[in-house]
């Protein structure tokens, strides 16, 4: 698709990476010439600099054929002028990241008078993917789909579990048979199991259960089944913000830490429910004051995320049962891999999977959608929601007749009120949710599941 991205700050950054990577056209936008250049260097895209707000740049950059229009600016009513410029000069799609707290009651109003197709809050996203990890405090990383009726939840397999030595095909005794093991990472390497894998202790495994049965699988496995009932937040910011609001509306009991007196002010009008302290989150003094030892968990959300990542290990240190951290650069992958933090949360990649299966969603709008995408185990692994929407050659048809293409499991299929984890002998029907778990990259369609 023909694609234009106002914004070559990292969001934006990111956001080309992934795209040009699906093999769409690219124009990017920018006042800094210098950004420019160096993205259209890196990732062989076209650019210009110049004011995304200006019809003249639009239109000089290619707005007229542009199929979708992205604003990433660091400023939202910069992101929302340009969308509507955009609108109106051409006919394209928009999408808009607007993370102001202050109009996240208004997103709907905005799209419909502004003429904007999607309102994006990465910082909104990333506190309610902290907010789901802190109720199930024993999971490294949750992923909600079909309307958080089915779960993806990773944990790190250990002796207490029972589960070492077990292969898969016999775990349904253990786990209950609506749970299914979807992909393990095993010494760096990631799999799409078959039923003779044996599970070792250091496996980290991906299940999908349903939500409603998350509870009782942790209770099953010993590991803890019930939300954290306080947290300690470094960081007042944005997604601090956000988080806080998400907790205390399920009564866990938070202080936050900045070191910002100004804001410190502002967050306690903002939220009277949760404790302010006003420090320096990096003192370690100061953080033994502030309670980190008797807390069930901590949550590193500073600007830097050098900070971050100590902070989390400092924590760790100190016997705190959850931890997680936010870390804005995507090159930290590799070097977080042997670190003891629990959970790490991107939220960069919750922009990109979102943009990415929005933008795939488009590209097939006839079709069997995809509707939810995740990527998963360090970004090696896809999760895809798919509705059907009409017949094909997958419908009425067994699953075992089916030739899938390699290294990719359907691994749940929803069909109004049931929640199927399907055998051989199940079949997709017209008006299902499939859910598939891949290791191939690119899917649009549910039929881009058969080999060739």
């Amino acid at each position: 698709m023909e694609i234009l991205l106002v914004g070559c700050g990292k969001v934006g950054t990111a956001l080309v990476a992934q795209l040009s990577q699906e093999g769409h056209s690219i124009t990017v936008i920018d006042s800094n010439a210098d950004k420019v250049e160096r993205i259209k260097e890196e990732f062989d895209v076209m650019g210009m600099a110049g004011n995304g707000c200006s019809a003249t740049t639009l239109v000089e950059a290619g707005v007229e054929r542009a199929e979708v229009f992205i604003a990433v600016t660091g400023s939202d009513e910069l992101n929302l002028l340009c969308c509507m410029f955009a609108k109106r000069t051409g006919r394209c799609c928009t999408i808009a990241r607007v993370r102001n707290p202050m109009y996240s009651r208004e997103v709907d109003f905005m799209k419909q008078q502004l003429g904007i197709s999607v309102i994006i809050n990465p910082e909104l996203m990333a506190a309610k993917e902290i907010s789901r990890l802190l109720r199930f405090p024993a999971a490294s990383k949750i992923d909600s789909f079909a309307d958080d009726r089915v779960r993806l939840i990773k944990f790190p397999v250990t002796e207490t579990q029972g589960l070492v030595g077990f292969k898969l095909r016999d775990l349904g005794s253990k786990l209950g048979h609506d749970v299914l093991v979807c992909a393990v990472e095993r010494d760096g390497d990631v799999s799409i199991p078959s039923g003779e894998f044996q599970v070792q202790n250091g496996d980290l495994l991906t299940i999908l259960v349903p939500s409603g049965r998350a509870g009782a699988l942790f209770g099953k496995l010993h590991m803890p089944n019930h939300s954290v009932r306080s947290a300690l937040v470094v960081g007042g910011g944005t997604i601090g913000y956000y988080l806080t609001r998400e907790l205390v509306e399920n009564k866990i009991r938070v202080r936050i830490v900045d070191s910002d007196y100004r804001r410190c002010e502002q967050l306690s009008v903002l939220l009277p429910e949760a404790t302010i302290l006003h420090g320096d989150g990096t003192d370690r003094r100061f953080l033994m004051e502030a309670g980190l030892p008797l807390a069930e968990s901590f949550v590193s959300l500073t600007n830097i995320d050098e900070e971050n990542i100590l902070l989390a290990l400092y924590a760790k240190r100190q016997g705190v049962p959850k931890i997680v951290s936010k870390i804005n650069r995507l090159e930290f992958d590799d070097l977080l891999e042997g670190m003891d933090v629990d959970s790490v949360v991107y939220p960069k990649y919750l922009i990109c999977d979102y943009i990415v299966q929005y933008i795939r969603a488009l590209q097939n709008q006839a079709g069997n959608n995809v509707k939810t995408l995740y990527r998963i185990l360090d970004n090696r692994v896809e999760a895809l929601e798919f509705t059907v929407d009409e017949a094909s050659e997958l419908t009425g048809v067994s699953l075992l007749e089916l030739n899938t293409k390699p290294n990719l499991l359907i691994c749940c299929i929803i069909r109004g009120d049931q929640i199927i984890i399907p055998r051989g002998y199940d079949r997709i029907h017209v008006g299902d949710t499939v859910i598939v778990v891949t290791l191939e990259r690119g899917m649009h369609d549910i039929l881009d599941i058969l080999a060739d």
